[in-house]
């Protein structure tokens, strides 16, 4: 039995789901692979559980694999900050983990046999370690794992029709010009310290222009007055036309990244939102990111 981790936004959800779904797809029939949803039982953040409500998608949940009074016992411990391989070890199912990150000590503690991985990297090899029962504790934000089934995940990663007239009109928009998404990621982000400072989104848009001088803009953000109140220093100005994308909030939130995954360029910020719409984006020729600026 193999179990991957499983939390957060969508964009995290996808990203362990594709991690999941290599491995399947690696090893067809060799295991058994569940996601394991204890995380959305017990927190409410971001959107909750999203891959069936956007995509469709019926992955192995490891909560169906439980009775519910069984079920229960799993997220009142990880209410106690008593991990879901840790219950599995303390009930006596030999089980070990494999962590490419070092969280998993705060969010998911496990105190067993732990093989260790720098975090958001390929490799492939971790499909091949040893042991009855594994445990994996990570994010896989690569784009080897997606490139590798890349017509796959298009086809299983395809986002509903839009169902409303003032995002069809930024579809349309998008569709007739050369746009560029902006993403700028700002709440828990500014919180935490993340967030991407002013002057790289700056750089990033004399990037951007230089390369197509007549690029609409449009931005996707979580604090879009923000973004209208820092449109200079952000570099906005930049660009011969600005739109403002607006509205896709309290569960449609993924409709941002539908309408990202449309255009020509992105300038990404650091967050996996972004970086999964351009992995998705069947249209994009051009990216300016945190890592690399390429016209493809």
């Amino acid at each position: 039995m193999r179990i991957q981790y499983f939390n957060g936004g969508l964009a995290n959800q996808v990203f362990q789901y594709i991690f999941y779904r290599y491995a399947q797809l690696s090893m067809p029939g060799q295991d058994v692979w569940f996601l394991d949803d204890s995380f959305f039982f017990f927190k409410q953040e971001h959107n909750g559980y999203e891959l069936e409500k956007v995509f469709g998608l019926r992955p192995n949940l490891l909560s169906s694999q439980f009775e519910p009074q069984a079920w229960d016992f799993f997220i009142e411990n990880r209410k106690k900050g008593i991990g879901t391989a840790q219950t599995m070890l303390q009930l006596g199912l030999p089980i070990e983990m494999v962590a490419e990150a070092a969280n998993y000590k705060n969010d998911n503690p496990f105190y067993g046999k732990v093989y260790t991985l720098p975090c958001n990297e390929y490799h492939p090899e971790v499909l091949r370690v040893p042991g009855p029962n594994l445990y994996y504790f990570g994010y896989w934000i690569n784009k080897n794992w997606f490139y590798t089934y890349k017509d796959l995940f298009l086809e299983e990663l395809s986002f509903p029709p839009i169902p409303d007239e003032k995002n069809l009109s930024y579809a349309t928009k998008i569709k007739s010009t050369y746009s560029v998404a902006v993403h700028v990621r700002r709440g828990d982000f500014v919180r935490l310290g993340w967030e991407m400072p002013q002057s790289i989104y700056m750089a990033y848009s004399q990037k951007m222009i230089h390369l197509h001088p007549d690029a609409t803009y449009f931005v996707f953000s979580d604090d879009i007055a923000w973004c209208r109140e820092q449109a200079d220093e952000l570099g906005l100005s930049l660009a011969k036309d600005v739109v403002f994308v607006e509205g896709n909030e309290n569960g449609a939130n993924y409709i941002d990244m539908q309408l990202m995954s449309m255009c020509r360029g992105i300038i990404l910020s650091n967050s996996s939102f972004c970086y999964l719409a351009a992995l998705l984006d069947k249209n994009l020729d051009c990216y300016i990111s945190p890592v690399e600026t390429r016209q493809l």
